[in-house]
Order: C-alpha cells, then structure tokens, then sequence
C-alpha cells in the first residue's frame, strides 16, 4: 500500500481526484492500491519545559536559561485523533509520499511526523501548489526522492527550536526581574513580536517629536487658446528649498508668482500617450486584511477566522491563509464555473458577472508567480450569502469582486504631460483622461479603496490638443502655504502593510539587503517579517499583554509598551535578528550548517541575555503599590479557582504576609495596625494591638500573640477597657443574627 499524506484535507481530495477517485473512510481515502491521509497543519509541537520538569510549572530566574537538547515533541491535543489514523496508516504502507506544501513547514509537517513514528520506509515527494486536478495529475507523474528536501525541514525546525528558546528564556527572564520591581503581567519577547513593539514606539515617538515647518506652493492659472488648466511652479536650481526639495520661503514663492501674474506663457513641451491599467491582483491574506480594516474596521484574527469559516464550514473560497497574489495558468479554465457560481451564491453581483469576459486572461494567472499557494479566490461551491453572517458576507463579496475584475477589460486613459515657460518660470501639469473606465466600475465609489483612484498630482482633464510653443497667458497665480506632516502613526491597515517591508529598518546593511532578497519572488513582501498565518495572532498578543492600543483608528504605544521597549537590548528591537537567521537558515536548506549548530550558537546568546538581566534587572518604569506593612511592591494575585484577584506584598517570602482587596486592578489600602508598647495583654504579657472593625465604625484590641492568645479588649476612648469588657468587644464584632441567638439562649 502506498501512503499519501497530505497537509490539509482540501489537498487529500484532489489528490484523490488526481489518483481517479476512491472512497472515504474514517480520516483517510481508499484508492484502492493508494491510500490517502491528511493533517491539519502541523500534528506535533515541541515540549514546553514543564514537560521536562515539572518544577519549570513554577517560574524561576534560578532555573533559566531552559534548555533542552535533543528537543522532543508531542502531539497536539486538536489533532491527536487524526494523529493517531495516521500513525495507524503507517504501520500498514509499504511506500510513502509526502504531500505537504512546498516551502519550509509544509516539508516539516510531514517529515516529522515520520521521524517520530521512527519511519524507514522509501518516501517520494509531491509538490502541489494547485488543486486544479489537471496539475495534480502532472505532479502525480513527476514525483522526486523526499531526501533531496531534506534541508527545507531542517531550516524550519531550526525556526522552531529557535523562536521556543529564544521566546520562552528571555520572556520568563524579563518578566521574573521586573515582577521583583513589583510589575504586573509577563513581559512577552519573540523575535517577530518586539520588532512590531520597536515599530509602533518609533512611529509614535517620530510623530510627537515633529515640529512643523512651513513650505510653498505656487500655483498657476493659465489659458491657451480654449483651455484653461492650473499648472505648479517647478523647484529651480538657486531656489530655498528644505531637504525634501520644497520652497521653503515664503519671500521667493511671493515674488515667483507676481513675477508670472499677467505674462504671456508658451508651452516648452506637450506630450499625449495612451496608458492602461490592469484590475488590482487577487487577495492574499494579508492584502485582505488592510482591505478589511480599512473598509469595515474588522481586526486581522477576525479577518483570518472569517476566511476560514468561509473555507471550512461553506467552502466557498480556496486556501486562506496564502501568502500569494497569483493564480496558475490552469486556473483560468476553471473562469467560467466560478463565475457562475458566484452570481448563485450572491446574486447581486449577477450585473458584473455579466459583464465579464471570461476569455479575458489578466496578469493575475501566470504559474511562475505562484508559490507554496495561489491567490484567495472563490471555489465553485454555492451557498446562499443569506445563511452567512453579516462580517463574512463582506469578506466573500470583497474576495469575489477581486476575482470578477480579472476577467474586466483594463482601464484605459490617455496622460498628457504638459511644461510651460511663464517670465523664464517653469509649470507643469500632469492630466489623465480616462477612455474606457474597465474594471474601475467595480470599485466607483468604493470608500477604503480610494488608493484605486491614483495619485493626487494630476487632473481629469483634456489637454491633447495643446502643442509644443503654443503661446497663452497666466491669468492669475497665487501661493500656497503647506506645513511639513509629521510620520503618521499607524492603523491596523497601515501597520499590516509596513510588515511586508520591514527590511528598510534594518539597521546592518548586509542584512538589509538579505531580508530584500528572502522575498525577491514574492510580488506582495519586500522584506517582511512574520508570515500571513502569524502575523495577526503576535499583534493581538501585543495588545492582550496591553503593550499596544487603539485610539480611534490609530494604533499607540502604552506607557507600558513604552517602558518596555526602553529596557530591551538593541538587537530585541529591530528585526535584524530575522535577518540574521534567514542567513544562517538559507545555509542550513543547502547543507552548508545543520540545525544543531544553530540552535548550540542561539543558547550561547540567550545565556548572555539572561545573564545581563540576572545583573542588571530591568529598568521598566513601572506604577507600583508600596506596601503599608514593609514597602516592599504590592503584587496582583489572582485567587484560586476565582476570576477574581487580591494584593499581597512581594515580600511575602521574607515574611511580610501584607494582603489587601482588589478593586478595578489596583489594591485597597488599609494600615496595619502598629503593635503597643504601652498596652499588655492581661493574659499572657504579649503587647496589644488596636483593630479597627469590619464595617470601619470602631475599634477593639486584641493581642499579638494570636492565635496562640485570644484575648481581646473593648475600646475605650482609643485606650484598652481591662474592666472585664471582653464580652462587649465580642459582641461588637459578633454579627446581630448570633448576638440574638445568644441572648435568647
């Protein structure tokens, strides 16, 4: 029996169409001499230290750096059935053939499964980035030995080991030393995770740090024959200007322009030459993502969980969480059965999909630019858009107009370019006539895609028939004030897209250079860090752990994310360190490194890392509670088997047992009451100590010797009453209910 495993389920099903068909059985297909399983994504995950040890359950600084080699794994608890099918399967192949994706973890996935099945049998690689059974059947007869991938999964284990080391050491390292200062929570470190943090600070440092500074604009009104059109002054050489090339005074634009006002014009050059532009590419997740955010404020987990009930539950769209813009040249045969399932699913696209040519082949098919997946885009599968919810109506819409356009005709205009000579001035005006609008009557007066629209600097405007020394007059000009903007801060559309080329903030240049080219074949990253499956889950983290928050649209450091962000090393704040290990990772896929000298130098320096933390401590400013008791930081506990907290101090250990209520995340204060030196107990010599009582309305003493002694004493004018009033200060504290019971008694 031969064994297929695939990585995802929808990649079993085409196999199996590929294979000729077979019948479904419990977690598998029979395809006669083929059987075929499938995953869910990855089936193992690595131990967490408290799977080595126990004592690891409980944080320690004495205990880190934690380092375990060999590493282990485990199953995961969601797909632990699955696992155990497959591992059934196994034990019955005589040949196996791996069909995970074809990148780093999709060679993991499977390679790992059978490493720890301890599996010798001869294993054959499938590469599919396709389901189009026609490229399934093509894959299926140019299958390759599994070994020559070998350097793919050992790259992405390094990934692995790596981010766990790394992630778990220093997180528990920075947040152990800055608990002992009396902070609340756990400061989250991961290589991905604390170079976002560094982009966010930045950003809203830069912003709060801008002054304003004043620039010019001198704009002209001209007239040439039966055209009338504005035109910009152009920067010449001996003008003011800032850094940016702007007129930066106010003087010189003054004098530009009453210089021009009146004067006969003539046109230095005048140039008309057709364009066009094609329909934006299909989505990838992450392009669907800022599109979601921008248009309709839905957060990137959102986004990514309705994808996949749009995938899972209606399976109305192909795999969601692809990196890729692009489809495969056998896609565009599948054109016309997509379509016509979409004007099914939703009928009120029925008028544009009559409008469009399936014949038309746009950039997006084009099989080259396909990597381990193609494009989002939607399946043939129908499903009345009323059964779906509200938010995964407007995802499916967004995905299915996407792939409408692809099959539109390209927008077509004509750009004019015109420069003009006024009293030895130049201007210049760009326009765009539009021809045939295409596929921008899908996007007409679609707000959050305003991008589709172009730039700013031209008009829509007719200026064909202007020619080269054409003379004309400048009816009026006037000057334009502008303040220089400040860096933006960020929104969550804005800040999905820098991710895709963080390598401009790099600060090596060879490493610069080294995260460009990691996506040189990725037409959506330009250098990026994190990957579409990951990155929305790491900004959720940095908002769960309160480092980032949303005011308005705007995404802002907390005081918290801030602090933090100061006490990191240099190199947790950029994302060299992402750089750095795409380099060694691209050594370990050619064989050059193996993944254990990896893994030996990261331990070398996470030692390092704990070892100044453990020195230095960690110099976070933090809002502390001293306590009334010793003044050490009162700490938020939260009570067992409760969702609820309370405040001890943290010097509990050296014997403070100081406790207090909790009340919206900050302690309730009381004194401790101060010992007697004045006042003894009667029975046993022990000092007395003054109570205040439970409802705040008085007092009562009792003796420092409790519980030993429980003597207690009335209050009398702030002074222990001796004459045998023990049973009224009793009673004062008794509830009414027992002071009845008793007196009935």
């Amino acid at each position: 029996m031969r064994l297929f495993i695939a990585e995802k389920p929808d990649l079993a099903r085409a196999i199996v169409e590929g294979l000729g068909g077979g019948s479904r059985k419990d977690g598998y297909y029979d395809c006669g001499a083929d059987t075929v399983t499938w995953c869910y994504g990855h089936m193992l995950e690595l131990l967490d230290p408290e799977d080595y040890d126990e004592r690891y359950a409980h944080w320690s600084m004495d205990d880190l750096p934690i380092v375990h080699i060999p590493w282990r794994k485990k199953p995961t608890i969601s797909g632990q059935a699955q696992f155990n099918i497959i591992l059934g399967l196994l034990n019955a192949a005589k040949s196996i053939v791996h069909a995970g994706d074809p990148d780093d973890e999709g060679q993991l996935l499977v390679d790992e499964i059978l490493d720890y099945a301890n599996c010798r049998l001869p294993v054959q690689r499938l590469l599919i980035n396709d389901n189009n059974t026609k490229v399934v059947r093509r894959q299926l007869g140019a299958m390759r030995d599994n070994r020559n991938f070998a350097g793919l999964a050992a790259a992405a284990e390094a990934r692995g080991v790596g981010d766990q080391l790394y992630g778990f050491n220093i997180t528990r390292a920075y947040t152990l030393a800055a608990r002992a200062n009396g902070y609340q929570g756990v400061l989250s470190v991961g290589r991905v995770q604390t170079p976002i943090l560094g982009l966010v600070v930045r950003r809203c440092r830069e912003n709060a740090a801008h002054k304003k500074c004043d620039y010019y604009l001198v704009n002209g009104e001209f007239e040439l024959g039966s055209s009338r059109f504005p035109a910009r002054y152009q920067v010449a050489e001996g003008d003011p200007v800032d850094g940016d090339g702007r007129l930066n005074n106010d003087e010189q634009a003054e004098r530009i322009a009453a210089a021009v006002r009146g004067q006969p014009v003539h046109i230095v050059s005048a140039a008309t030459k057709p364009n066009e532009a094609s329909p934006p590419l299909p989505y990838n997740l992450l392009k669907l993502q800022i599109d979601a955010s921008r248009k309709y404020g839905l957060k990137p987990d959102q986004v990514k969980d309705i994808t996949q009930a749009l995938r899972e539950k209606y399976r109305l769209i192909t795999y969601n969480r692809s990196d890729c813009e692009y489809l495969s040249d056998e896609q565009h045969g599948d054109a016309p059965g997509v379509l016509a399932a979409i004007a099914k699913t939703a009928p009120l696209l029925e008028t544009a999909i009559g409008r469009a040519d399936p014949k038309i082949k746009s950039r997006a098919f084009n099989s080259s630019k396909v990597s381990a997946h193609h494009a989002i885009v939607p399946t043939e599968n129908r499903v009345d858009l009323l059964k779906l919810t509200g938010a995964e109506q407007k995802i499916y819409l967004l995905i299915a107009r996407a792939y409408i356009a692809q099959f539109w005709p390209k927008h077509r205009y004509d750009q004019t370019d015109v420069l003009i000579d006024a009293a030895g001035h130049r201007f210049a005006i760009r326009s765009k006539l539009t021809t045939s609008p295409g596929w921008k009557v899908l996007y007409k007066n679609d707000i959050g895609n305003e991008d589709l629209e172009g730039d700013s600097d031209h008009i829509e405007h007719d200026l064909h028939m202007l020619a080269e020394g054409q003379a004309g007059t400048c009816r009026d000009a006037n000057v334009e004030r502008q303040e220089t903007k400040s860096p933006a801060l960020y929104t969550m559309a804005t800040l999905l897209s820098e991710l895709t080329r963080v390598a401009k903030y790099v600060r090596d240049e060879r490493l610069r250079k080294i995260l460009v080219e990691k996506d040189r074949d990725r037409g959506a990253e330009h250098g990026g860090i994190g990957t579409p499956a990951t990155r929305d889950s790491i900004i959720k983290t940095l908002f769960d752990r309160r480092y980032l928050m949303e005011m308005g649209k705007h995404i802002l450091a907390t005081p918290t994310g801030e602090g933090f962000y100061d006490a990191l090393p240099e190199t947790a704040k950029y994302p060299d360190m992402t750089a750095l290990w795409h380099e060694q990772q691209c050594a370990i896929r050619t064989g050059e490194r193996d993944t254990l000298s990896f893994v030996n130098e990261l331990v070398d320096h996470i030692s390092g890392e704990v070892a100044n933390i453990k020195q230095n401590g960690v110099g976070i400013k933090i809002d502390t509670h001293p306590c009334p008791a010793c003044g050490k930081p009162l700490r938020r506990i939260k009570k067992k088997d409760k969702d609820a907290f309370f405040w001890g101090c943290a010097g509990f250990a050296e014997g403070c047992k100081y406790a207090c209520d909790d009340k919206a995340g900050k302690p309730v204060l009381h004194e401790t009451p101060k010992l007697s030196e004045e006042h003894k107990c009667t029975a046993c010599g022990h000092g007395l100590v003054r109570h205040k009582d439970k409802k705040g309305r008085g007092f009562w003493w009792g003796c420092s010797n409790f519980p030993t002694c429980k003597q207690t004493f009335a209050d009398l004018k702030g002074q222990p009453n001796f004459g045998g009033t023990e049973e009224k200060a009793r009673r004062r504290r008794m509830p009414r209910a027992s002071q009845r019971s008793r007196r009935r008694a």
